[in-house]
């Protein structure tokens, strides 16, 4: 792959596709000294590659939008091997978030309210039976940075549960707590006060303090100070729910709760999967488990006190919400469907806008509305699918890390418009 200077051309090619003479776009008002330095965000080169012995070589600027991280038009829609029962899922997707898209800032620079009103409009009154047509006169394709994209799975977990404390269901759902509150603590100088200030709560000498992280959690701190919406059997299973950010409480008598996410402590997330691959405990070796969900949680059952101390490195805790009405709400407010639902990092694709993804598990491949977000879901071309609620969306998400292309789905005529404003 070879990329030229910054509003020249682009030549992309791959085992999928004849190469394509390709537009490129960059922010509207950039020199061309900073056009190049927008375009040396994306990675062209191996990784493997060193640097010439003695050159000193500055650190890649990090893009923080879409078209920072370039933009390139991608093949026809009308190429794409969409079929029709995919359109028709991602059409009744689209159709329930554009309400919000209408309304929602968009963070990545690719479209305004007024590229999608159109768009919008069209798609309340299309037939579902035509929905394929109405993708592939309506929208054009656009590849963010060079289209690389990974992509790993999500859905929404049932575990047993019950609105009340009783033998064997004692681990405490919390909703949100009163006294998680954002404030400055009083070390941080008033010139760095800007933006949104932490999370976090005050102590009994009224300073702001960080929130309590997960151990502190376990071992009681909100007794008495956050409500609790429900109780649940199995610490691992709930530790998994609050990853996903869904789910389902089954209880004894067989009724279900559905609870979704409310907010969170403030803390980081940590990733155990990635400390476990540090360790040498994930992988295909002797004595290793599966690089999946249920390998994790294999080794954690089989070895509780490691495994307890594993879930308290992620000293991120999720409070949740009862959720009443249809599915799993996603962050644009509208419920998240099985194969149709993707969460993304609204800094590169829209919320709401479909996403076409060619990937190595075939299983995921086809069009995606993005309508969800995750605290581990940054950066271009980075999503993470939905899959639905059962043992098969739990089988398909847990195992689910894949490579491979996107494109997101725009109206037509944005990329010209995108162009006139470079």
């Amino acid at each position: 792959m070879q990329r030229r200077a910054a509003g020249d051309v682009i030549w992309l090619g791959g085992p999928r596709s004849a190469r394509r003479r390709l537009r490129s776009f960059a922010a509207p008002g950039l020199g061309l000294a900073a056009m190049l330095l927008l375009a040396a965000c994306v990675r062209l080169v191996p990784e493997s590659r060193a640097p010439t012995p003695g050159v000193s070589v500055p650190p890649p600027i990090a893009a923080t939008s879409a078209v920072m991280a370039g933009i390139a038009a991608g093949p026809d829609v009308g190429a794409l091997p969409i079929a029709p029962e995919d359109a028709r899922a991602a059409l009744a997707s689209f159709i329930e978030s554009c309400p919000r898209l209408l309304r929602r800032e968009d963070k990545s620079g690719l479209a305004s309210a007024a590229d999608w009103r159109g768009v919008c409009e069209a798609a309340a009154s299309w037939p579902s039976a035509d929905a394929l047509r109405f993708f592939r006169t309506r929208f054009e394709t656009a590849r963010v940075s060079d289209g690389s994209a990974f992509a790993t799975g999500y859905f929404e977990p049932e575990i047993m549960g019950s609105r009340t404390r009783r033998p064997g269901i004692e681990v405490p759902v919390y909703g949100m707590p009163g006294d998680l509150v954002r404030g400055w603590p009083a070390e941080t100088p008033p010139a760095e006060r800007t933006g949104r200030a932490p999370l976090g709560r005050y102590d009994e000498n009224g300073n702001h303090v960080p929130y309590y992280e997960r151990a502190e959690i376990e071992d009681g701190a909100l007794a008495g100070r956050a409500p609790v919406i429900a109780w649940v059997a199995d610490p691992v299973e709930f530790f998994f729910l609050q990853i996903q950010g869904s789910g389902r409480l089954r209880t004894p008598e067989g009724d279900v709760i559905r609870i979704g996410y409310a907010g969170q402590n403030g803390r980081g997330y940590t990733g155990i999967g990635g400390v476990m691959r540090e360790r040498g405990l994930l992988g295909d070796g002797p004595g290793q488990y599966p690089g999946s969900m249920q390998g994790i949680m294999a080794y954690i059952r089989e070895n509780p006190a490691e495994g307890r101390e594993l879930m308290r490195m992620n000293k991120s805790w999720v409070f949740f919400r009862e959720l009443t009405g249809d599915g799993p709400l996603g962050a644009l407010g509208v419920p998240v469907r099985s194969h149709a639902s993707v969460a993304a990092d609204p800094a590169f694709v829209p919320l709401g806008a479909p996403v076409w993804l060619d990937l190595d598990r075939d299983e995921a491949d086809g069009l995606w509305i993005a309508q969800d977000t995750g605290g581990a879901i940054k950066g271009a071309n980075r999503f993470d699918t939905f899959w639905g609620a059962g043992a098969q969306a739990r089988r398909i998400a847990g195992g689910m890390s894949a490579r491979g292309t996107a494109l997101v789905l725009l109206p037509k005529g944005t990329l010209d418009r995108l162009d006139a404003a470079r």
